[in-house]
């Protein structure tokens, strides 16, 4: 007798679901995932992502846009209940509104963070949960690693809320994993920035951008020696997607980002140059666009070892070449 030929039905693409997938870095996500064959659900209640963000994917096949609050149990059940996968990026953002709306910060991060791993937790859905290194506070031990100790200000200082709320967010995702079994991946995003970004929440490089277009000063804050480093939105969604396939990542913190450090004082000039603006550069007290006492970190620089070593990519983005990106972004007419 011959064999008998076995036809294989092709491989069901992957539904993702991303929470505030309509913001700047879930918008990209959803690009990235819809090329690759996922079916990607979107849910996001449009108070800082914009449906405009989405205008690539709309209509495609395997693309949805629920709006909605990620703090809404009933709607996060049945959404997770389709999906494969969640990227959990929903949350708020930009340090100018956790200082302005702290009570919005602190409710919307951890509400919405409980609500997810819940809804995960019942058919033991992996989670991406993205977190922030401003997790990391003050501390000086830079690079910073996954593993080091946080610093974090007084609770009088709200500005400090924000990385409060993420790391409870990290302490309760890791405690679902320990408890239930939940597969979480949690990275620690730094500073991403890219077309679509606007600087309405206090991100620095549109800020410059669109104030470098306009002929407008560009505003630094304190005495502009305080760095960081940017990463390009296209390399980190490219990270992220990675992480999402790779089962050795469950349980872990990672960092996420570029290590390509740079002083805020010359990326203001950087900027300024390479829109040819004749902007002056303005030096601007903390206490004049914030309030009285408040902190920033000196350095912010990423190791990441662990990255490379759990899915061999790193941020690859030259910083030039972002700050070109963001002012051709910025010079669109739909910019904010």
């Amino acid at each position: 007798m011959g064999r008998e030929k076995v036809i294989l039905a092709p491989p069901m693409p992957r539904t993702t679901l991303i929470t505030g997938g309509a913001g700047f870095l879930g918008s990209h996500l959803a690009e990235r995932l819809l090329a690759a064959g996922d079916a990607v659900l979107v849910l996001d209640d449009l108070s800082t992502g914009r449906r405009s963000n989405l205008a690539a994917v709309d209509g495609r096949p395997g693309f949805e846009l629920h709006v909605g609050s990620a703090t809404d149990p009933a709607l996060v059940r049945e959404l997770t209940a389709r999906a494969d996968v969640v990227c959990h990026l929903a949350a708020a953002v930009g340090v100018k509104l956790i200082v302005e709306q702290p009570v919005h910060t602190i409710v919307t991060n951890v509400d919405a963070t409980r609500v997810v791993l819940d809804a995960a937790s019942e058919r033991e859905t992996p989670v991406l949960f993205a977190s922030t290194s401003e997790v990391y506070g003050k501390s000086e031990a830079v690079p910073f690693r996954e593993d080091a100790d946080v610093s974090l200000g007084a609770t009088t200082r709200s500005r400090w809320s924000y990385a409060c709320s993420k790391a409870l967010d990290e302490w309760l995702a890791l405690a679902y994993h320990a408890e239930r079994g939940l597969p979480v991946t949690i990275a620690r995003f730094f500073n991403v920035v890219g077309p679509r970004q606007t600087g309405r929440y206090g991100m620095v490089l549109p800020t410059f951008a669109r104030q470098a277009l306009r002929g407008a000063p560009l505003t630094v804050y304190g005495d502009g020696t305080q760095t960081r480093c940017f990463a390009h939105v296209r390399d980190v969604v490219e990270a992220a997607a990675h992480l999402l396939d790779r089962p050795d990542a469950v349980g872990q913190v990672v960092n996420v980002g570029s290590d390509e450090e740079v002083a805020i004082g010359e990326l203001a000039e950087r900027v300024r140059a390479a829109a040819a603006s004749a902007s002056e550069i303005l030096h601007v007290p903390y206490a004049e666009a914030y309030a009285e006492g408040f902190e920033d970190m000196q350095r912010r620089v990423p190791d990441l070892a662990k990255l490379e070593r759990l899915i061999g990519f790193r941020p690859v983005t030259p910083l030039d070449e972002t700050i070109r990106d963001v002012l051709e972004a910025q010079r669109s007419p739909s910019a904010v």
